[in-house]
């Protein structure tokens, strides 16, 4: 299960960026393992943060992949 943060709903509304693709960042993204427990997803122009808790996705928010 997916649960998400009100500030990842947030900034999913203001970066256009869907449920469903988040869903598929979960699923297919480049995975990432940030300290101390953070989770990080890399797919297509964004990334998915998230804390997994038992069996389930905390989404704590939703950012732009910047290119350098």
């Amino acid at each position: 299960m997916i649960k998400y943060s009100k500030h990842a709903r947030y900034q999913m509304v203001e970066r256009g960026i869907s449920v469903n693709e988040v869903e598929m960042a979960i699923k297919a993204g480049k995975k990432e393992l940030q300290k101390p427990n953070k989770i990080l997803y890399h797919y297509r122009h964004f990334i998915v943060v998230t804390k997994k808790i038992l069996d389930n996705h905390f989404v704590i928010t939703v950012k732009p992949r910047w290119k350098k």
